[in-house]
């Protein structure tokens, strides 16, 4: 029998401690999902804080982009449960039978549940400091949410699919490397792909689209109940595609009983 690769022997000891923690700790599994928002939410802060400061549109563009990495370091480095990297830890647990298809889906829609209750807690939160409120009609969060509700459902989907394969690849990334050092840069470099490009990541926006509301009293443009709930659903389609079947489908079939694995 061929030996199990090292990537797969991490997986599958990350999905081991999250079945346990669900069936054992569901509060703490709770909160750790909460924590992946917070941590998330601190990275867009500084972020988006950012782009706040800068006049020149490209200046503050590429600096937005470099910092949002951070709040993934944090979620990576202190263990949170983030919804978009557990599309992949869940497909993987499926495609390799260590979970249930019901007991997998249970996991990370809970996951997604609390992240989403803290994303709008902190929020909130969020709105009320100084570097966030009151903000005016013209300033980069707004002109950042504006712009998703300027996207048509296809483009919605498919930066959906590219902003997951991105955050997946940078959670394998960090397994690789040794050193934290380098792991923290490497997150960074690797998500900084998708933050300057724009794509759709569905926690993130659990955070950008309240934020705004609040820290503008409500003055953005195509902000509807309708629009949010389209951008929420196609990118959380997209980011599923992306990080559970083009990453992790992919990977534990190119992993699967070979000689030679991918990724050791």
């Amino acid at each position: 029998m061929a030996q199990q690769s090292e990537l797969m022997t991490k997986l599958d000891a990350s999905i081991e401690k999250k079945e346990e923690l669900i069936q054992k700790h569901f509060g703490k599994y709770a909160m750790r999902s909460v924590l992946a928002a917070l941590y998330l939410s601190l990275g867009s802060a500084i972020a988006i804080g950012l782009g706040l400061k800068f006049t020149d549109p490209a200046m503050g563009k590429v600096l937005y982009a470099m910092a949002f990495g951070l709040g993934l370091a944090l979620i990576i480095f202190l263990n949170a449960e983030l919804g978009t990297s557990n599309m992949m830890y869940m497909t993987v647990a499926t495609y390799r039978k260590k979970l249930a298809p019901s007991r997998a889906l249970k996991i990370l829609l809970v996951c997604v549940l609390f992240n989403l209750i803290g994303a709008f807690v902190i929020a909130y939160l969020l709105s009320l400091t100084g570097a966030f409120r009151g903000l005016p009609s013209d300033n980069f969060l707004t002109h950042l949410v504006e712009g998703k509700f300027q996207k048509g459902i296809m483009q919605t989907l498919v930066e959906g699919i590219f902003a997951n394969v991105i955050v997946n690849l940078a959670v394998l990334m960090s397994m690789k490397l040794k050193d934290d050092v380098g792991r923290l840069f490497g997150i960074i470099l690797v998500i900084f792909i998708f933050t300057f490009l724009g794509f759709e990541h569905v926690i993130a926006n659990f955070i950008y689209f309240p934020l705004a509301y609040f820290s503008s009293s409500g003055m953005i443009a195509g902000m509807t109940v309708g629009a949010v709930a389209t951008n929420i659903i196609f990118t959380f389609i997209g980011n599923f595609i992306g990080g559970g079947l083009v990453i992790g489908l992919t990977y534990a079939w190119l992993n699967k009983d070979e000689s030679v694995h991918y990724l050791d």
